[in-house]
Protein backbone atom coordinates (compact mmCIF):
# COMPACT_ATOMS: atom_id res chain seq x y z
CA UNK A 1 0.00 0.00 0.00
CA UNK A 2 2.78 2.47 1.10
CA UNK A 3 4.45 1.61 -2.73
CA UNK A 4 1.86 2.42 -4.41
CA UNK A 5 1.07 5.36 -2.56
CA UNK A 6 4.50 6.45 -3.02
CA UNK A 7 3.88 5.63 -7.00
CA UNK A 8 0.80 8.09 -7.48
CA UNK A 9 2.83 10.91 -5.30
CA UNK A 10 5.93 10.50 -7.62
CA UNK A 11 3.42 10.60 -10.72
CA UNK A 12 2.00 13.43 -9.40
CA UNK A 13 5.20 15.47 -9.23
CA UNK A 14 6.11 14.25 -12.55
CA UNK A 15 2.87 15.82 -13.71
CA UNK A 16 3.10 19.39 -12.18
CA UNK A 17 6.62 19.52 -12.81
CA UNK A 18 5.72 19.23 -16.69
CA UNK A 19 3.28 21.71 -16.46
CA UNK A 20 5.87 23.79 -14.58
CA UNK A 21 8.01 23.71 -17.29
CA UNK A 22 7.69 26.01 -20.43
CA UNK A 23 9.81 28.34 -22.17
CA UNK A 24 10.25 29.37 -26.27
CA UNK A 25 12.11 32.03 -27.99
CA UNK A 26 10.59 35.10 -30.25
CA UNK A 27 11.77 36.80 -33.69
CA UNK A 28 10.82 39.48 -35.56
CA UNK A 29 11.00 39.99 -39.19
CA UNK A 30 11.30 43.28 -41.11
CA UNK A 31 9.06 44.09 -44.15
CA UNK A 32 9.65 47.44 -45.36
CA UNK A 33 10.81 47.54 -48.51
CA UNK A 34 13.85 46.15 -47.39
CA UNK A 35 15.77 42.98 -48.42
CA UNK A 36 13.80 40.60 -47.21
CA UNK A 37 15.35 36.65 -45.72
CA UNK A 38 13.49 33.52 -47.09
CA UNK A 39 11.52 32.34 -45.69
CA UNK A 40 9.66 35.75 -44.57
CA UNK A 41 5.92 35.46 -44.90
CA UNK A 42 3.86 38.54 -43.79
CA UNK A 43 2.34 39.06 -40.37
CA UNK A 44 -1.26 38.49 -39.35
CA UNK A 45 -3.61 40.83 -38.67
CA UNK A 46 -3.61 41.34 -34.85
CA UNK A 47 -5.74 43.26 -32.21
CA UNK A 48 -4.65 44.99 -28.77
CA UNK A 49 -5.00 42.03 -26.13
CA UNK A 50 -5.87 42.15 -22.46
CA UNK A 51 -3.21 41.50 -19.72
CA UNK A 52 -3.54 38.33 -17.95
CA UNK A 53 -2.66 35.72 -15.46
CA UNK A 54 -0.31 33.60 -17.07
CA UNK A 55 1.22 32.29 -14.22
CA UNK A 56 0.38 28.96 -15.10
CA UNK A 57 3.81 29.37 -17.43
CA UNK A 58 5.75 29.55 -14.13
CA UNK A 59 7.25 32.75 -15.19
CA UNK A 60 9.17 34.65 -13.25
CA UNK A 61 8.40 38.10 -15.81
CA UNK A 62 5.57 38.72 -17.50
CA UNK A 63 4.69 41.60 -19.99
CA UNK A 64 2.73 43.65 -16.75
CA UNK A 65 6.45 43.76 -15.77
CA UNK A 66 7.33 46.16 -18.56
CA UNK A 67 6.41 49.59 -19.78
CA UNK A 68 5.74 49.65 -23.65
CA UNK A 69 6.66 52.52 -25.28
CA UNK A 70 7.54 52.60 -28.76
CA UNK A 71 7.34 50.40 -31.69
CA UNK A 72 10.77 49.83 -33.52
CA UNK A 73 9.74 47.05 -36.19
CA UNK A 74 7.64 44.47 -37.11
CA UNK A 75 8.12 41.54 -38.78
CA UNK A 76 6.79 37.73 -39.96
CA UNK A 77 6.27 36.40 -36.67
CA UNK A 78 5.56 39.82 -34.71
CA UNK A 79 6.76 42.63 -33.43
CA UNK A 80 10.11 44.78 -31.82
CA UNK A 81 9.29 47.34 -29.18
CA UNK A 82 11.11 49.53 -26.98
CA UNK A 83 10.46 48.68 -23.27
CA UNK A 84 11.59 49.40 -19.43
CA UNK A 85 11.16 47.33 -16.54
CA UNK A 86 8.56 48.69 -14.31
CA UNK A 87 10.30 47.87 -10.62
CA UNK A 88 13.91 49.33 -12.19
CA UNK A 89 15.38 52.65 -10.81
CA UNK A 90 17.71 53.17 -13.66
CA UNK A 91 15.43 53.14 -16.35
CA UNK A 92 17.20 51.24 -18.60
CA UNK A 93 15.54 50.82 -22.36
CA UNK A 94 15.09 47.06 -23.75
CA UNK A 95 13.81 46.05 -27.09
CA UNK A 96 11.10 43.63 -26.57
CA UNK A 97 11.11 41.26 -29.57
CA UNK A 98 7.38 39.20 -29.44
CA UNK A 99 7.33 35.83 -31.87
CA UNK A 100 3.72 34.37 -31.89
CA UNK A 101 3.75 30.03 -31.14
CA UNK A 102 1.45 29.21 -33.94
CA UNK A 103 3.64 31.14 -36.73
CA UNK A 104 6.76 29.36 -35.66
CA UNK A 105 4.87 26.30 -35.81
CA UNK A 106 3.29 26.69 -39.17
CA UNK A 107 6.37 27.81 -40.64
CA UNK A 108 8.63 24.94 -39.06
CA UNK A 109 10.68 27.65 -37.25
CA UNK A 110 10.84 25.93 -33.58
CA UNK A 111 14.99 24.80 -34.64
CA UNK A 112 15.79 27.98 -35.59
CA UNK A 113 14.43 29.61 -33.30
CA UNK A 114 15.63 27.51 -30.48
CA UNK A 115 19.26 28.30 -32.21
CA UNK A 116 18.37 32.10 -32.03
CA UNK A 117 18.21 32.22 -28.07
CA UNK A 118 20.81 30.21 -27.40
CA UNK A 119 22.99 32.61 -29.54
CA UNK A 120 21.53 35.62 -27.89
CA UNK A 121 22.74 33.94 -23.94
CA UNK A 122 25.64 32.28 -24.71
CA UNK A 123 27.57 33.78 -27.41
CA UNK A 124 29.38 36.49 -25.82
CA UNK A 125 31.06 39.35 -28.19
CA UNK A 126 30.89 42.84 -27.76
CA UNK A 127 29.10 43.47 -31.33
CA UNK A 128 26.34 40.50 -30.88
CA UNK A 129 22.96 41.89 -29.44
CA UNK A 130 22.51 39.79 -26.02
CA UNK A 131 19.30 38.34 -24.12
CA UNK A 132 18.42 40.05 -20.61
CA UNK A 133 15.35 38.06 -20.35
CA UNK A 134 12.87 35.64 -22.12
CA UNK A 135 9.32 34.59 -20.80
CA UNK A 136 6.25 33.68 -22.55
CA UNK A 137 2.65 33.13 -22.68
CA UNK A 138 0.32 30.36 -24.32
CA UNK A 139 0.26 32.09 -27.27
CA UNK A 140 3.73 33.91 -28.05
CA UNK A 141 7.27 33.82 -26.97
CA UNK A 142 9.19 37.42 -25.69
CA UNK A 143 12.61 38.49 -25.78
CA UNK A 144 13.88 41.43 -23.86
CA UNK A 145 17.42 42.43 -26.12
CA UNK A 146 19.70 45.05 -25.58
CA UNK A 147 18.12 47.94 -27.43
CA UNK A 148 20.69 49.51 -29.50
CA UNK A 149 19.88 53.54 -29.69
CA UNK A 150 21.33 54.45 -33.21
CA UNK A 151 18.51 52.36 -35.41
CA UNK A 152 19.68 49.96 -38.39
CA UNK A 153 23.00 49.97 -40.56
CA UNK A 154 19.72 49.95 -43.70
CA UNK A 155 18.11 53.42 -41.95
CA UNK A 156 21.68 55.33 -42.51
CA UNK A 157 23.00 53.11 -45.39
CA UNK A 158 19.61 54.23 -47.29
CA UNK A 159 19.70 57.70 -45.87
CA UNK A 160 23.08 58.70 -47.11
CA UNK A 161 23.37 56.40 -49.93
CA UNK A 162 27.03 55.11 -49.26
CA UNK A 163 29.99 55.34 -46.61
CA UNK A 164 33.16 56.86 -46.51
CA UNK A 165 36.31 54.05 -46.60
CA UNK A 166 37.38 54.76 -43.05
CA UNK A 167 33.47 54.47 -41.77
CA UNK A 168 33.13 50.98 -43.72
CA UNK A 169 36.71 49.65 -42.45
CA UNK A 170 35.57 50.09 -39.13
CA UNK A 171 32.18 48.43 -39.65
CA UNK A 172 33.62 45.31 -41.21
CA UNK A 173 36.87 44.63 -38.40
CA UNK A 174 33.96 45.25 -36.15
CA UNK A 175 31.35 42.59 -38.37
CA UNK A 176 34.35 40.34 -38.81
CA UNK A 177 35.24 39.90 -35.06
CA UNK A 178 31.60 39.13 -34.24
CA UNK A 179 31.47 36.57 -37.57
CA UNK A 180 34.45 34.89 -35.81
CA UNK A 181 32.35 34.24 -32.49
CA UNK A 182 29.96 32.58 -33.94
CA UNK A 183 31.99 30.19 -36.31
CA UNK A 184 33.85 29.40 -33.45
CA UNK A 185 30.87 28.45 -31.59
CA UNK A 186 30.01 26.23 -34.96
CA UNK A 187 27.44 28.51 -35.89
CA UNK A 188 26.63 30.27 -39.37
CA UNK A 189 24.79 33.26 -39.29
CA UNK A 190 23.35 33.30 -42.90
CA UNK A 191 21.86 36.31 -42.65
CA UNK A 192 24.23 39.58 -42.88
CA UNK A 193 22.40 41.86 -44.35
CA UNK A 194 21.97 46.08 -43.29
CA UNK A 195 19.08 45.45 -41.88
CA UNK A 196 20.52 43.08 -39.19
CA UNK A 197 22.72 45.26 -38.16
CA UNK A 198 22.18 47.93 -35.13
CA UNK A 199 24.35 50.50 -33.96
CA UNK A 200 24.25 52.25 -30.58
CA UNK A 201 25.03 55.63 -29.46
CA UNK A 202 28.57 55.55 -30.13
CA UNK A 203 28.60 54.33 -33.56
CA UNK A 204 29.27 51.10 -32.64
CA UNK A 205 27.48 48.34 -34.06
CA UNK A 206 25.91 44.76 -33.20
CA UNK A 207 24.58 41.96 -35.67
CA UNK A 208 20.84 41.10 -34.49
CA UNK A 209 18.29 38.77 -35.51
CA UNK A 210 19.78 34.89 -35.35
CA UNK A 211 16.40 33.29 -36.95
CA UNK A 212 18.11 32.10 -40.17
CA UNK A 213 21.62 30.79 -37.65
CA UNK A 214 22.61 27.07 -37.93
CA UNK A 215 24.57 25.45 -35.40
CA UNK A 216 26.61 22.51 -35.52
CA UNK A 217 28.13 23.84 -38.66
CA UNK A 218 32.08 22.68 -38.50
CA UNK A 219 33.58 23.19 -42.15
CA UNK A 220 33.35 26.19 -44.57
CA UNK A 221 31.88 24.67 -47.61
CA UNK A 222 29.60 21.57 -48.32
CA UNK A 223 31.59 19.12 -45.91
CA UNK A 224 30.00 19.19 -41.89
CA UNK A 225 27.43 21.76 -43.79
CA UNK A 226 23.82 22.22 -44.14
CA UNK A 227 21.92 22.52 -47.70
CA UNK A 228 18.56 24.79 -46.52
CA UNK A 229 17.69 27.63 -49.09
CA UNK A 230 17.92 30.42 -46.88
CA UNK A 231 18.84 33.99 -46.60
CA UNK A 232 18.42 37.67 -48.88
CA UNK A 233 18.34 37.03 -52.37
CA UNK A 234 21.13 39.93 -53.13
CA UNK A 235 23.38 38.37 -50.20
CA UNK A 236 23.41 34.98 -50.80
CA UNK A 237 26.46 32.69 -52.01
CA UNK A 238 26.85 30.91 -54.93
CA UNK A 239 27.13 27.29 -52.73
CA UNK A 240 23.49 28.04 -51.62
CA UNK A 241 21.93 28.77 -55.23
CA UNK A 242 23.51 25.63 -56.18
CA UNK A 243 22.03 23.61 -53.00
CA UNK A 244 25.36 21.74 -53.00
CA UNK A 245 25.63 22.01 -49.48
CA UNK A 246 26.97 25.67 -47.77
CA UNK A 247 28.69 26.21 -44.23
CA UNK A 248 30.56 28.86 -42.32
CA UNK A 249 31.93 30.66 -45.53
CA UNK A 250 28.54 32.05 -46.98
CA UNK A 251 28.83 34.44 -44.33
CA UNK A 252 32.32 35.91 -45.48
CA UNK A 253 30.76 36.18 -48.96
CA UNK A 254 27.69 38.03 -47.60
CA UNK A 255 30.15 40.19 -45.86
CA UNK A 256 31.93 40.88 -49.15
CA UNK A 257 28.52 41.70 -51.00
CA UNK A 258 28.13 44.22 -47.47
CA UNK A 259 31.43 46.04 -48.17
CA UNK A 260 30.16 46.61 -51.89
CA UNK A 261 27.16 48.05 -51.18
CA UNK A 262 28.08 50.14 -48.18
CA UNK A 263 30.82 51.55 -50.43
CA UNK A 264 29.22 52.19 -53.76
CA UNK A 265 25.31 51.95 -52.68
CA UNK A 266 24.45 49.04 -54.33
CA UNK A 267 25.09 45.06 -53.97
CA UNK A 268 27.73 43.63 -56.45
CA UNK A 269 25.37 41.43 -58.55
CA UNK A 270 22.22 43.77 -58.16
CA UNK A 271 19.60 43.02 -60.52
CA UNK A 272 15.77 43.78 -59.98
CA UNK A 273 15.02 40.51 -61.67
CA UNK A 274 15.98 37.85 -59.10
CA UNK A 275 16.46 35.17 -61.34
CA UNK A 276 18.83 37.44 -63.11
CA UNK A 277 20.74 38.60 -60.09
CA UNK A 278 21.02 35.03 -59.32
CA UNK A 279 22.41 33.92 -62.81
CA UNK A 280 24.97 36.82 -61.91
CA UNK A 281 25.91 36.05 -58.66
CA UNK A 282 26.77 32.55 -60.29
CA UNK A 283 28.68 33.90 -63.73
CA UNK A 284 29.48 37.35 -64.38
CA UNK A 285 32.57 38.71 -63.41
CA UNK A 286 33.27 41.53 -60.35
CA UNK A 287 33.17 44.98 -61.39
CA UNK A 288 33.82 48.00 -59.49
CA UNK A 289 32.02 51.05 -60.62
CA UNK A 290 33.40 54.41 -61.28
CA UNK A 291 32.10 56.10 -57.64
CA UNK A 292 31.13 60.00 -57.76
CA UNK A 293 34.29 62.03 -56.86
CA UNK A 294 36.29 59.13 -55.77
CA UNK A 295 37.85 55.45 -56.47
CA UNK A 296 37.48 52.91 -54.11
CA UNK A 297 41.25 51.69 -52.91
CA UNK A 298 43.09 48.99 -54.02
CA UNK A 299 43.49 47.58 -50.26
CA UNK A 300 39.27 47.79 -50.41
CA UNK A 301 39.04 46.01 -53.85
CA UNK A 302 41.25 43.49 -52.88
CA UNK A 303 39.53 42.59 -49.41
CA UNK A 304 36.26 42.56 -51.85
CA UNK A 305 37.62 40.30 -54.51
CA UNK A 306 38.87 37.95 -51.75
CA UNK A 307 35.46 37.35 -49.96
CA UNK A 308 33.62 36.96 -53.21
CA UNK A 309 35.56 34.41 -54.66
CA UNK A 310 33.25 31.74 -55.91
CA UNK A 311 35.61 28.95 -55.10
CA UNK A 312 34.82 28.03 -51.28
CA UNK A 313 37.98 26.92 -50.45
CA UNK A 314 39.62 30.05 -51.81
CA UNK A 315 37.53 32.74 -50.05
CA UNK A 316 38.94 35.35 -47.53
CA UNK A 317 38.20 33.45 -44.02
CA UNK A 318 37.05 29.81 -45.60
CA UNK A 319 41.20 28.81 -44.82
CA UNK A 320 42.42 27.26 -41.83
CA UNK A 321 43.24 30.70 -39.78
CA UNK A 322 39.65 31.49 -40.61
CA UNK A 323 38.81 34.72 -39.82
CA UNK A 324 42.71 36.05 -38.81
CA UNK A 325 42.70 36.01 -42.62
CA UNK A 326 40.71 39.62 -42.78
CA UNK A 327 42.41 41.08 -39.66
CA UNK A 328 45.70 40.42 -41.53
CA UNK A 329 44.47 42.27 -45.43
CA UNK A 330 45.69 45.65 -45.72
CA UNK A 331 42.33 46.72 -45.31
CA UNK A 332 41.81 45.86 -41.52
CA UNK A 333 45.65 45.65 -40.95
CA UNK A 334 45.58 49.25 -40.03
CA UNK A 335 44.08 47.62 -36.61
CA UNK A 336 44.81 45.81 -33.50
CA UNK A 337 41.76 43.57 -32.89
CA UNK A 338 42.17 44.23 -28.24
CA UNK A 339 41.52 47.40 -29.37
CA UNK A 340 38.69 46.74 -31.64
CA UNK A 341 37.19 44.31 -28.88
CA UNK A 342 37.53 47.14 -26.15
CA UNK A 343 35.88 49.55 -28.28
CA UNK A 344 38.92 51.60 -28.02
CA UNK A 345 38.73 53.44 -32.49
CA UNK A 346 36.25 56.13 -32.57
CA UNK A 347 33.98 55.70 -34.68
CA UNK A 348 33.50 58.45 -37.73
CA UNK A 349 30.04 58.67 -37.33
CA UNK A 350 27.91 58.32 -34.22
CA UNK A 351 23.80 58.65 -34.60
CA UNK A 352 22.41 61.76 -33.01
CA UNK A 353 22.08 61.72 -29.52
CA UNK A 354 18.60 60.97 -27.84
CA UNK A 355 16.29 64.36 -26.75
CA UNK A 356 14.41 61.99 -24.45
CA UNK A 357 14.54 58.29 -23.20
CA UNK A 358 11.81 57.75 -25.72
CA UNK A 359 12.81 58.95 -28.58
CA UNK A 360 13.47 57.21 -31.43
CA UNK A 361 13.87 59.02 -34.12
CA UNK A 362 16.94 56.72 -35.74
CA UNK A 363 14.27 54.26 -36.55
CA UNK A 364 11.76 54.03 -39.24
CA UNK A 365 8.45 56.61 -38.88
CA UNK A 366 6.31 53.58 -40.69
CA UNK A 367 6.88 52.21 -37.18
CA UNK A 368 7.56 54.47 -34.59
CA UNK A 369 3.86 56.11 -35.39
CA UNK A 370 2.17 53.48 -34.03
CA UNK A 371 0.85 52.78 -30.45
CA UNK A 372 3.13 50.27 -28.37
CA UNK A 373 0.69 47.33 -27.23
CA UNK A 374 0.91 43.82 -27.29
CA UNK A 375 -1.04 42.03 -29.27
CA UNK A 376 -3.91 39.11 -29.28
CA UNK A 377 -3.18 36.27 -31.02
CA UNK A 378 -5.84 35.77 -33.38
CA UNK A 379 -5.57 32.05 -34.37
CA UNK A 380 -5.58 29.24 -31.15
CA UNK A 381 -2.78 26.59 -30.58
CA UNK A 382 -4.58 24.63 -28.10
CA UNK A 383 -3.22 21.45 -30.30
CA UNK A 384 0.55 22.99 -30.60
CA UNK A 385 -0.07 24.20 -26.58
CA UNK A 386 -1.07 20.76 -25.02
CA UNK A 387 2.82 20.14 -26.17
CA UNK A 388 4.47 22.20 -24.20
CA UNK A 389 7.97 20.59 -24.46
CA UNK A 390 7.81 22.44 -27.67
CA UNK A 391 9.08 25.49 -26.18
CA UNK A 392 10.95 24.17 -23.04
CA UNK A 393 13.91 25.74 -21.91
CA UNK A 394 13.05 29.53 -23.20
CA UNK A 395 12.29 31.23 -20.23
CA UNK A 396 15.61 33.15 -19.46
CA UNK A 397 16.14 35.39 -16.18
CA UNK A 398 19.97 36.78 -16.95
CA UNK A 399 21.90 37.83 -14.35
CA UNK A 400 18.92 38.76 -11.86
CA UNK A 401 17.73 37.02 -9.27
CA UNK A 402 13.68 37.62 -10.45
Amino acid sequence: MGNKLAKEQQQQKEEQAKKDAASSAPKADKETGKKESTPAPKPAPAAVAQQGDYSHFNNKLTINDFDLLKVLGKGSFGKVMLVKKKDDPSGTLYALKTLRKAALVKRNQLAHTSTERHILQSIHNPFLVHLAYAFQTPDKLYMVLDFMAGGELFFWLKKDRKFSETRCRLYTAEITSALDALHTADIVYRDLKPENILLDAAGHLRLTDFGLAKGGITGPGMEGGTKTFCGTPEYLAPEILENKGHGKAVDWWALGTLLYEMLTGLPPFYDTNVQRMYHKILHEPLRFPKTEGRQLSEDARDLIRGLLDRKVSARKGSGPTGADELKKSRFLAVYDFERIMAKEYEAEFKPPAATSATDVSNFDKEFTSETAADSMVVSHMSQTMQDKTKFEGFTYKGNEKL
